[in-house]
C-alpha cells in the first residue's frame, strides 16, 4: 500500500455532491474526521456547483465535473458518491492520476466492472476502499465475534428479514436516474440492501446458490425491484432467507441466526444469544425424549454502543493511507457483495436457482434487456439534506 507521505491530513475530494455527498462534507467541516481535509468538491449539476460555491468554505475548490477535479491534481483521494454506472468511470481515472478512492456503496452495477477498478487499484499500487459503514455498528461487530469464537457452533440458518427503509414515491421522484435500470442499475438490491448483503457475507460466509423473487414496482411506479425475496443455501449445508422491502412501513429489522450450539438474533437495537448445554447435532441422535427441549440461558450481549457509521469509515481511511492501519471494508469485499446482489438480480430474473457468481456475460446480457427497455424519470432531481449518523442505533 502507498502511504501518503509528510502530511498529516489526507486531502479529499468529494465527487457528486447531492445527497450522501454532501453528508460527508458537512461530517469533515464538523471536524469529526480529524484527519481529513474537504479539499475539493465536483458535480455536474450547476445548482449543486452554485450551492458549493455559497455554502462551503472559501479554501474549499468547487469543480463542474469530477473529470476536473481529478485533472487538476489538488486531492491525494477522493471519495466516489456518483450514480452507480459512474463508479467504476470516476475510481478508475482518480486510480488512474495516483489518487487513493473511497467508494460508496454499491462497488458498481455488474461484477465485471468492480473487477476492472480492483485491476486499476493493483496497476496504480493506490488503495480502493468501500464505504460499508454497518461494519462500524456495535451490534454487528458483536456478531462477528462470537461466530468467529467458533462457541456457538457451525451456523444452521439465517434469516434477515430487513424492511425498515419504507420509502415514498417522493423518493423516487427525486432523482431523474433513480429507480431506473439504465440509470440505477436496480433498485432495492443496489441502493439500500448492499449494506445488509456485505453484512451477510461478512457474519455467515458466502451462499453457493440462490434461488430469488425480485417483484419489479409492486409497491412504487417505478420499473426495478423494491421487493425480494431470497433462499440462499451456503456450502455447509446451512439454508438462509433474506427478504428486502421499500414498501412495508413500519417495517422490520429482525436478523436470526441459528447455530448448532445456540441462536443469536438482531432486533431493535440488541442482540440476544441464546446458548443450548450441547450440540444439537449430538443430542439430536443421542436422546431418548422425542420432544426434547433441553436447558438454555438467554443474555442479552453487551457492546461498547460505538457507532460511528460514514464517519468511521472515513476516519480509518484516512488511518490506512497515513498511517498503515486496516480498513473497515476494501474492494474485494464490494466485489463479494455484488457477486451475491449479481445472483439475486439474475435468478430473479430467470426464475431459476443459479450458482454464486453467476457468469457475469449472461448477467450482462440479461441487463442490457432490462436497460432496452428503461426509461428516464422526467423529474427534476432533488438534493436532501440527509443524516445517517443515527443509523443502527437503538430506537
Amino acid at each position: 500500500m502507498d502511504k501518503i507521505m509528510g502530511t498529516s491530513k489526507v486531502r479529499l475530494g468529494v465527487i457528486g455532491i447531492g445527497n450522501m455527498g454532501t453528508e460527508h462534507c458537512r461530517n469533515i467541516l464538523a471536524g469529526k474526521c480529524p484527519e481529513i481535509e474537504l479539499a475539493a468538491v465536483a458535480d455536474v449539476r450547476p445548482e449543486r456547483v452554485e450551492w458549493a460555491r455559497k455554502e462551503l468554505p472559501a479554501g474549499v475548490r468547487v469543480y463542474d465535473s469530477g473529470r476536473e477535479l481529478i485533472r487538476d491534481q489538488q486531492c491525494d483521494a477522493v471519495l466516489v458518491a456518483v450514480p452507480h454506472y459512474l463508479h467504476e468511470q470516476m475510481t478508475v481515472q482518480a486510480l488512474s492520476n495516483g489518487m487513493h478512492v473511497m467508494c460508496e456503496k454499491p462497488i458498481a452495477v455488474e461484477a465485471a466492472a468492480a473487477k476492472r477498478m480492483i485491476r486499476a487499484a493493483e496497476t496504480s499500487g493506490k488503495t480502493l476502499a468501500l464505504m460499508f459503514n454497518q461494519r462500524t455498528n456495535s451490534l454487528y461487530r458483536a456478531i462477528k465475534q462470537i461466530l468467529d469464537s467458533k462457541e456457538p457452533g457451525e451456523i444452521k440458518r439465517v434469516n434477515w428479514i430487513v424492511t425498515d427503509w419504507y420509502r415514498t414515491q417522493k423518493y423516487y421522484d427525486s432523482g431523474s436516474w433513480r429507480a431506473t435500470w439504465a440509470g440505477e442499475g436496480g433498485g432495492v438490491l443496489l441502493n439500500q440492501c448492499p449494506h445488509q448483503i456485505d453484512l451477510l457475507i461478512w457474519l455467515c460466509g458466502m451462499p453457493k446458490t440462490v434461488h430469488a423473487h425480485c417483484h419489479e414496482g409492486k409497491w412504487h411506479h417505478i420499473e426495478v425491484e423494491d421487493d425480494v425475496t431470497a433462499y440462499l443455501e451456503f456450502m455447509n449445508g446451512a439454508t438462509g432467507v433474506f427478504i428486502a422491502s421499500t414498501g412495508d412501513l413500519p417495517g422490520t429489522n429482525r436478523l436470526e441466526i441459528d447455530c448448532e450450539k445456540g441462536k443469536i438474533v438482531c432486533e431493535d437495537g440488541k442482540v440476544l444469544y441464546t446458548r443450548l448445554d450441547e450440540n444439537e447435532r449430538e443430542l439430536c441422535f443421542r436422546s431418548d425424549d422425542p420432544w426434547y427441549r433441553g436447558h438454555t440461558k438467554e443474555e442479552e450481549v453487551k457492546t461498547n454502543g460505538e457507532n460511528p457509521q460514514h464517519v468511521g469509515v472515513l476516519n480509518a481511511f484516512a488511518g490506512h493511507l497515513l498511517h498503515g492501519t486496516p480498513l473497515i471494508a476494501d474492494a474485494e469485499d464490494g466485489l463479494r457483495a455484488l457477486q451475491l446482489s449479481n445472483a439475486i438480480h439474475y435468478s430473479g430474473w430467470t426464475g431459476k436457482a443459479v450458482s454464486v457468481p453467476v457468469p457475469q456475460k449472461s448477467f450482462h446480457e440479461e441487463l442490457e434487456k432490462k436497460i432496452a427497455g428503461s426509461h428516464s424519470r422526467k423529474t427534476g432531481d432533488i438534493t436532501y439534506e440527509s443524516d445517517h449518523s443515527g443509523t443502527g442505533s437503538r430506537r
